[in-house]
């Protein structure tokens, strides 16, 4: 078996996970899984997504959250074997490809219009 042939085996197997439809502006939670000495356990980020990179098997996720006053940002591969849950928490109304202006502004100008689906 080449190399190529391994690979293409390894990527069928993270495109079986299952993932939610993720857009611009939801809050999401996502599960990580953290060592720490001998144990591991799931941390929970939670924040709004303003950037999403979409290639197939290496797709990432940027997702902003503030923490006693500071913006955080953090990268995600949704294809992780680290990341065990990504859920969403709610939609946002957005009209930008990129939410970066975000970062700029604070308090009340930070929230976003509520998308509601229709099922």
């Amino acid at each position: 078996m080449s190399l190529r042939e391994t690979v293409i085996g390894v990527q069928q197997n993270q495109k079986n996970q299952s993932l939610p439809i993720l857009a611009l502006g939801d809050t999401v939670r996502v599960g990580i899984l953290i060592e720490e000495a001998n144990k591991q356990r799931v941390q929970v980020y939670q924040g709004t997504l303003i950037s999403k990179n979409q290639s197939d098997i290496d797709t990432t996720i940027v997702i902003r959250r503030i923490f006693q006053g500071v913006g955080i940002e953090r990268v995600f591969f949704l294809r992780s074997p680290l990341v065990r849950y990504v859920t969403v928490l709610r939609r946002a109304k957005v009209r930008r490809a990129k939410l970066y202006y975000l970062r700029y502004l604070t308090g009340k100008a930070t929230r976003l219009k509520e998308r509601f689906v229709k099922f």
